[in-house]
Order: structure tokens, then C-alpha cells, then sequence
């Protein structure tokens, strides 16, 4: 709710934190921590919270040419893609599929999940993004 009302203009985290004083409001103040306003949407901050979790390097919301935004950028390479209902209209799926086109064609990698994954099987996630990241050959 933080993010949104940030994104929104709503609210700034110097508003929030000056609301939080004395002891009491400690593990508050440290959730504000964890608030950066970038992302779209509540599925975006679970995600973004995982990879950082695993002490993987996350940029989000990251504008790259010839692609457009992402929603994550792991490590400087890999794309990572939350989907939502809206991925699946046909015309959304077409643009979709220029855009992980484009995104390999440049080098990156590319990984898409829906709602239901990051929320129930976070860890089939968190080793997929591992399997890439190991593997991919620094030179």
C-alpha cells in the first residue's frame, strides 16, 4: 500500500517516518526501509523483495533501448517479467513477444511469471533466476 500511495503522490516516506517515533515504531520504520515507490504493482514489491532477499543486485522499473520498461533488471542482464491478466489479451502476447524478441536479440536474458508463482511457488522462482545467473559466462 506504501508503494501505491507513493507512485500516487499521495504520501512520501519522510511523512511516513516522521509518524513513526519512539520504540514502539521500530519494525515500522524498518518496513519503510524496504519501500522504494517503483513498483507497479503489490505483486512487483513481493517479487522485488525476493531476489533482494537472496542478495541479488534488482534494479526495477529499468528503461532499456529498443525494449522499453522492465520490471526487473537482475544483475545487469536478466529480464524479469510480472505478468498480469492483462498478458494474457492477444494483443498484449504479441507485444510481449516482440519485446522478450528484442530483449534476447540485445543480450539479455528473459524470464516471465505470473501472479500465482510469485506468490505460491516463490522458490521455483528464486532457482530459476539462480539457474541464469550461474550460468551465464563473465568474460
Amino acid at each position: 500500500m506504501v508503494e501505491s500511495a507513493l507512485r500516487q503522490g499521495v504520501t512520501t516516506l519522510n511523512y511516513l517516518r516522521k509518524r513513526l517515533p519512539g520504540n514502539r515504531n521500530g519494525s515500522a520504520r524498518s518496513v519503510l526501509d524496504l519501500v522504494d515507490g517503483t513498483a507497479d504493482s503489490a505483486i512487483e514489491v513481493v517479487a522485488r523483495l525476493l531476489f533482494r532477499s537472496e542478495g541479488i543486485y534488482t534494479e526495477t522499473q529499468v528503461e532499456l533501448p529498443g525494449i522499453g520498461f522492465v520490471d526487473f533488471l537482475l544483475e545487469g542482464f536478466l529480464i524479469v517479467e510480472i505478468d498480469g491478466r492483462s498478458h494474457l489479451e492477444p494483443r498484449q502476447v504479441k507485444k510481449d513477444r516482440a519485446r522478450n524478441n528484442s530483449s534476447i536479440l540485445t543480450g539479455y536474458a528473459v524470464l516471465r511469471y505470473g501472479y500465482a508463482e510469485v506468490v505460491y511457488n516463490p522458490q521455483k522462482i528464486v532457482d530459476e533466476v539462480w539457474q541464469v545467473l550461474r550460468g551465464r559466462v563473465v568474460r
